[in-house]
């Protein structure tokens, strides 16, 4: 039988939907005020300016604003923070996400924790992750958090099962792993140096691809069954693939997320999601 596809791009469809008849319910209540996300892009990387002006057009899909800053590839550590400080302490402004990667001169660590806890829709910050690992209210990661938004949304059963994470980035892979054992599961972190990768996959009945290394993940470790999830997405000569041989997998898993169209799209309506909620937390909501 074909595995059921993991569709994040309808499924973000379908909720944005959902968030315009909330923006719509806030701003009635709330003076005609939007929640707005400022997006902080340093440099001109191309990747990165293309994922900043998605989440912009995204944000107003729903009917929110988005306040984009642009600054200089030679912005230091000091003027980045200081202009996260400012945007902390913007009233106007809900939520704040700051472009990965920065230049290399730049502290990334000292800026992401700058961001004040209420304000980190993106879940980069140290005391969010922590909040999030103790089962305590925090804004988690946001491709992660649309992993498991995409799991719900797709009625995955966790509870039990043994996942498998490949890749332990302090953004994606880490953040997933405490997710997934917050829900229950039994979590299992590989990443490139793991010795026999093959074998820990092998036992898995849920599978997370987020270790950057296009199609490191084989398909044939994939045992029948397996829900597969995939995190990556890389531009080669076979067209865009991700961290999994998907085409291997696709009448041997039981549900997987197709690249692109499955994480992706859910990771952009989490932040937006997480920016409305800010939003209506300030309200009182």
């Amino acid at each position: 039988m074909p595995a059921l596809v993991l569709d994040g791009k309808t499924l973000s469809q379908q909720t944005e939907e959902q968030l315009k008849l909330r923006v719509e319910a806030l701003k009635a209540k709330n003076g005609n005020q939007t929640p707005v996300l400022a997006t902080i892009l340093v440099g001109d990387d191309p990747s990165s300016a293309t994922y900043v002006k998605m989440k912009g057009n995204a944000c107003r899909r729903v009917g929110m604003e988005s306040l984009k800053i642009e600054l200089p590839t030679e912005t230091t550590t000091e003027q980045l923070l200081a202009k996260i400080d400012e945007l902390n302490k913007d009233e106007n402004v809900h939520g704040i996400l700051l472009q990965h990667p920065v230049p290399e001169q730049i502290d990334e660590r000292a800026c992401f924790d700058a961001i004040e806890l209420t304000k980190d829709v993106d879940g980069v910050t140290c005391l969010g992750f922590g909040r999030m690992a103790m089962g305590e209210a925090a804004y988690g990661s946001a491709t992660p958090a649309g992993i498991m938004r995409i799991l719900e949304g797709y009625d995955i059963e966790l509870s039990g099962k043994h996942a498998v994470v490949v890749g332990r980035s302090p953004i994606l892979g880490k953040p997933m792993a405490l997710m997934l054992l917050n829900a229950n599961c039994t979590v299992s972190v590989c990443h490139s140096r793991t010795q026999d990768l093959e074998s820990h996959i092998r036992l898995a009945d849920i599978v997370v691809g987020a270790v950057g290394v296009p199609e490191l993940i084989k398909g044939e470790w994939i045992k029948e069954g397996a829900v597969v999830v995939d995190a990556g997405y890389h531009n080669t000569d076979k067209g865009g693939v991700g961290d999994i041989e998907l085409s291997a997998i696709t009448d041997k898993a039981s549900a997987y997320t197709p690249v692109p169209g499955g994480v992706g799209p859910m990771t952009i309506n989490t932040l937006i999601l997480q920016t409305l909620q800010a939003g209506e937390k300030k309200a009182g909501l």
